[in-house]
Parts: C-alpha cells; sequence; structure tokens
C-alpha cells in the first residue's frame, strides 16, 4: 500500500460524494481510502458504505461521535500506507495532484503542498525545522490536509482529543522527528469554507486552546511570529477576560510596517495586560459607534 488517505466524516451528506470521488479518481497505485465515520447524524453512513460495497480500495470505520481528532486517530490506527494524508469530507483534490507529490517525496518524511487561492509554498527543502518554522511563517498553516507526511511519523503521535485547532498540537511533534521536510507549489487541495466550521465559529474558549497548542509546541518564537500570538491573546482577553498567558517580549519595531509597527511600540511601552485592555476598549467603543 502506498498512500493512506484518511476522511473523517461528520454532517457532510452534501459533499461526501464530490470529496471521494475526487481522491479515488487520483492516479495512484496502491491508494486506500479509509472513510471515518465519526456518528455522523445525516445520511452519512449510509453513504460510506455505499462507497465500501462499489469500490475495493474505500475502507469504513463507524464509531460514536467523539470528534476530528478522534477520527483521524482512528484511521490511522488501521492505515497501511507507507505515506498518510487527510482530507476533510466538506473539501476536494483538483485531479492528477497525488502522484506528482509523491514523486516529489524523494527521502522527505513531510511534504507540504498548496491549497487552492489560499497557500502556495515555495518549492524549498528544510532539514533545520526552525528554519522552515519561521521562513515560511508554517505556524500560519498547520492544516492537516495539505500536507503528505511517512506514516512511521505517526507511530508515537496522535491527535489531541478534545481539542479543538489539533493541527496546531500536532505538527510541532510530527516535526522533531523530521529529518527532511519540503514545500512544494505543486498540487491544489480544495478547502471550501464551512460557515459552521471551527474557523468561522471559534469563541474565547476554542482560541485560548490554540494559543495553547503554540505555547506549548517548544518552536522557536521570532518578532513576526509573537505578533501573531499576541494577536491571539487580545482575542482571548477580549472574549473571555482571563488573564493573559503569553509572556512578554520586547519587540524591535524596526522590523514591522503600519499598524504592527504601531502594535510593537505599545507592547513595549505598556506590557501584555495593558495592551490587551487598551484593544479590548478600542473595539467596544468602535462598535458602540
Amino acid at each position: 500500500m502506498k498512500l493512506s488517505v484518511i476522511i473523517p466524516v461528520y454532517r457532510a451528506a452534501a459533499t461526501l460524494n464530490r470529496c471521494v470521488e475526487s481522491v479515488l479518481s487520483q492516479a495512484v497505485n496502491g491508494l486506500e481510502v479509509i472513510l471515518v465515520d465519526d456518528g455522523s447524524p445525516d445520511a452519512c453512513p449510509q453513504l460510506c458504505d455505499a462507497w465500501q460495497l462499489r469500490e475495493a480500495r474505500v475502507c469504513v470505520i463507524h464509531q460514536s461521535n467523539r470528534g476530528l481528532s478522534a477520527a483521524r486517530n482512528a484511521g490511522l490506527d488501521i492505515a497501511q500506507g507507507d505515506y498518510v494524508t487527510f482530507v476533510d469530507a466538506d473539501d476536494y483534490l483538483s485531479p492528477h495532484t497525488y502522484q506528482p507529490l509523491l514523486d516529489e517525496m524523494g527521502d522527505a518524511d513531510l511534504l507540504e503542498y498548496a491549497i487552492r487561492d489560499r497557500l502556495t509554498p515555495d518549492d524549498r527543502t528544510y532539514t533545520d525545522m526552525s528554519a522552515y518554522w519561521l521562513e515560511s511563517q508554517a505556524y500560519l498553516h498547520t492544516y492537516a490536509c495539505n500536507k503528505i507526511y511517512r506514516r512511521e511519523l505517526f507511530a508515537s503521535v496522535r491527535f489531541p482529543e478534545g481539542k479543538v485547532f489539533e493541527d496546531a498540537y500536532t505538527l510541532p511533534l510530527l516535526l522533531r522527528q523530521v529529518r527532511l521536510l519540503k514545500t512544494t507549489s505543486k498540487g491544489s487541495y480544495h478547502y471550501c469554507d464551512n460557515p459552521q466550521g471551527l474557523t468561522a465559529t471559534a469563541r474565547g474558549r476554542e482560541l485560548a486552546m490554540l494559543l495553547e497548542a503554540h505555547l506549548q509546541s517548544q518552536m522557536p518564537i521570532d518578532d513576526r511570529y509573537y505578533l501573531h500570538l499576541l494577536n491571539i491573546q487580545m482575542d482571548v482577553f477580549e472574549l473571555t477576560g482571563a488573564e493573559p498567558v503569553l509572556p512578554l517580549r520586547q519587540l524591535n519595531p524596526a522590523g514591522f510596517n503600519g499598524v504592527e509597527k504601531l502594535k510593537a511600540h505599545l507592547l513595549n511601552l505598556l506590557g501584555i495586560n495593558r495592551i490587551c485592555k487598551l484593544s479590548t476598549f478600542i473595539h467596544r467603543l468602535w462598535r458602540s459607534h
């Protein structure tokens, strides 16, 4: 088995067939598709079973609803491929995506590829994961879906159940094992906006988990990455009122422009607590008008 494609399935009856068809149409020898029905209350269980009856390359797991992490983990537990990748049931792939990416892998443990209209990575090879994390700003695109992994990376790693933004928790753990990583402009993953999805509906509790994932990652932090974390911290404070947990760092304003430069100056002048309070005050004042 060459490539295992794991597709968690929950409330995706309208898009599941498009997703599965786009994967099965890939010209890859040794392809297996693992559909994990995570207790979906719609027609997804029946759709999954129909695909398994129709296609020998499809395997179905039915489980009670335990969330995206548990669904991905269930797929990993039975995956047989040398490589593994993930596709969300709302999304789909362009034709002829996977085989050129597999050809590109070579000795790489992980390959990141393009998301249509969202992300086009440079064609680069990394042996230093800190350089990958900071130079490509990988912390902004920790998504599981646009990456192909050597399956052995998951021998001791699983997605954290009970957490949202689970990709941000998991990618740093995988990077600790990666010796060679490639990014490529090839391929095309089609991400489809879901107004009920986590990105659109995340509130204070969810954003607090995202900040926690980054602070636990043990990845290096430069000024630009820190400013990204500061933005998350300010949102968490505004939505929850919880005491900030981001450690204070002095930034070099010369490395920024516009609003970011002003924010760096204010952080250096006011500190974490006061800049969070100022941001909350400004947003409330703006909304009141």
